[in-house]
């Protein structure tokens, strides 16, 4: 009806109203083509929109399924984090422990060093020590072969002299019976040979010239004395002749010193006057004279001095070598 009233106008209107029909016949196909674009695009648009639609619940599916894996991961990651948690605190407790540890191993390393201190220390005191008792055995070898030599030297000083000891009592038991024989008042030692002689028949108390009676005795008693000593068995073995002056304690040390030595020489003076000329050559390298003061008195058996005893005049020998064998063997005995 509306194009037939349309088309009524149009009709009623003449020629003018062709241009309205004209126009109105272009602005209907506008509108229609612009209703056909407008469905078009709504077609379009819904069409789109069912697609986006689609591709959104594909991709809402796809985030679904993204966010239940990423659930899951956080979940998993929840589960790891707390696992790395105790692991941080395993590693924290493991970093103390190895922190104690490590500072226990510092002090054990300090105390090692000072030991490895000390240590040296001892190895180089070790070492010295060694050294020192390699020098002292090098020092012992030597004294052992020294001591060795000195036991051979000895050896051979005892062989050469051995017949000493038994030449000395031989000495001593003939002047023991050539003393006797001669009715000489003489007391010989019969350990050493010593023979002592009453001072009284020699001398006044306090003075030291040889009286006559002592002359006398000394006038006897020489040639019966060297007559044993100077025989040739002997006299190459004989060392030394020795006159001994003693006193009683009467008197201070040097008063009696004195005296002692006065007498002792002035006995000696004599014997070398009463005897031959080639006996005092001999004598004057092995006579000599020797004073004792009062330090070897001589005592009675209560134990009081005996003061005529004790003014004495000694005659004493030694043999040549018998002081160094007596050394010798002291210090081996002491070895």
């Amino acid at each position: 009806m509306a194009r037939q009233h349309v088309h009524n106008r149009r009709a009623g209107r003449g020629n003018g109203g062709s241009y309205w029909i004209s126009y109105s016949d272009i602005m209907a196909a506008l509108v229609l083509v612009f209703v056909l674009f407008l469905v078009f695009n709504l077609y379009q648009y819904n069409k789109m929109m069912e697609e986006k639609t689609l591709e959104l619940e594909r991709q809402e599916a796809q985030i679904k399924l993204q966010q239940d894996e990423l659930d899951k991961n956080n979940a998993l990651i929840i589960i790891k984090q707390g696992e790395l948690d105790k692991a941080q605190a395993d590693l924290t407790t493991k970093e103390e422990e190895l922190a104690l540890v490590r500072s226990d191993l510092e002090a054990k390393q300090k105390e090692l060093d000072t030991q490895t201190i000390i240590l040296i220390g001892q190895q180089e005191e070790l070492d010295n020590a060694k050294a020192t008792l390699a020098a002292k055995e090098t020092e012992l070898n030597s004294l052992q072969l020294q001591l060795s030599q000195q036991r051979e030297a000895f050896e051979r000083e005892t062989a050469s002299v051995s017949s000493l000891v038994g030449i000395r009592t031989e000495i001593v038991a003939e002047l023991t019976r050539a003393l006797t024989a001669s009715n000489l008042a003489a007391t010989v030692d019969p350990t050493n040979g010593d023979i002592v002689l009453e001072s009284a028949v020699f001398f006044e108390s306090g003075k030291s010239e040889i009286r006559d009676d002592g002359k006398s005795l000394l006038n006897a008693f020489l040639p019966v004395y060297l007559g044993v000593l100077l025989q040739p068995k002997y006299r190459d073995y004989l060392g030394e002749i020795i006159v001994e002056g003693h006193t009683d304690s009467t008197g201070t040390y040097i008063k009696n010193l004195k005296l002692s030595q006065d007498r002792a020489l002035n006995v000696v003076i004599y014997c070398f006057s009463i005897i031959n000329s080639s006996q005092q050559q001999l004598m004057q390298e092995i006579l000599t004279a020797k004073g004792r003061s009062s330090s070897d008195p001589i005592y009675n058996a209560d134990g009081s001095e005996n003061k005529d005893a004790s003014r004495r005049v000694e005659f004493k020998f030694s043999l040549r070598d018998a002081e160094m064998i007596q050394e010798m063997n002291r210090i081996l005995q002491g070895h």
